[in-house]
């Protein structure tokens, strides 16, 4: 009876933890961690890439309707329109690469030279060692020029190509036009909202701002070209 007892009283002492105690223990805290790390994380780092991303497709988009729609104003003819549209949007998408281009390497130009007006500044041997490690890890997140070329004219693209596939298989003057107009307005709205999203920024606001921009450059392009043509300018 002794042994017995003995187990008795040391299983009171040391209870056995069970997977279900466990659980219940460690599953608040997870919550709680996951639920910290979201409200902490900073959503300003990425508007930096959000803008570049979100200004490249809505730039594409709007831009290339807007000349196709200017073009369809004064032509019915949907071969002018498409190489309108084809011809904007490898001119769009070869000034935004270039642009980006030469914008990031100023900017990686200026942040060079920044780093060596630092490293010459210092004097202790022991804090130049700790400065050059920094360096190092300075250079892995200095801009790189030819991935924001590259990202810009695919953005740009990825807009353009919208009202080019949306006019492409329509014939009639009237449905190709209002065929594009639809497609821009859908694309406009999912641009809206994504930037909105990614950003946590208020998603009817901004998706609003983007369409009824969207609009007017489609509407003020198809007008004055519409004014001009009939004119017989």
């Amino acid at each position: 009876m002794a042994p017995n007892n003995q187990a008795s009283v040391n299983e009171g002492k040391y209870p056995i933890p069970t997977m279900t105690n466990l659980d219940l223990e460690n599953q608040p805290t997870q919550d709680l961690n996951t639920s910290k790390d979201n409200d902490d994380f900073d959503y300003s780092k990425r508007s930096q890439w959000l803008r570049a991303a979100v200004l490249g497709a809505n730039d594409g988009l709007i831009s290339t309707a807007s000349l196709m729609m200017g073009v369809g104003a004064v032509k019915q003819d949907i071969k002018a329109m498409i190489l309108t549209g084809f011809a904007g949007l490898v001119a769009g998408a070869c000034s935004m690469a270039i642009g980006e281009f030469v914008s990031v390497y100023s900017q990686l130009d200026i942040e060079v030279a920044q780093m060596k007006r630092d490293n010459k500044n210092k004097q202790n041997s022991q804090v130049v060692h700790v400065e050059v490690d920094e360096e190092g890890k300075e250079k892995e997140n200095l801009p790189n020029p030819l991935q924001a070329a590259a990202a810009s004219a695919l953005a740009f693209s990825a807009g353009a190509i919208v009202p080019l596939l949306a006019a492409s298989f329509i014939r009639e003057y009237g449905a190709r036009l209002g065929a594009v107009a639809a497609a821009v307005t859908l694309a406009l709205l999912v641009f809206g909202w994504m930037g909105a999203t990614l950003g946590k920024a208020p998603v009817m606001r901004s998706t609003i701002r983007v369409l009824v921009g969207g609009w007017m450059a489609m509407a003020m392009t198809f007008g004055l070209t519409k004014l001009i043509g009939s004119s017989g300018l």
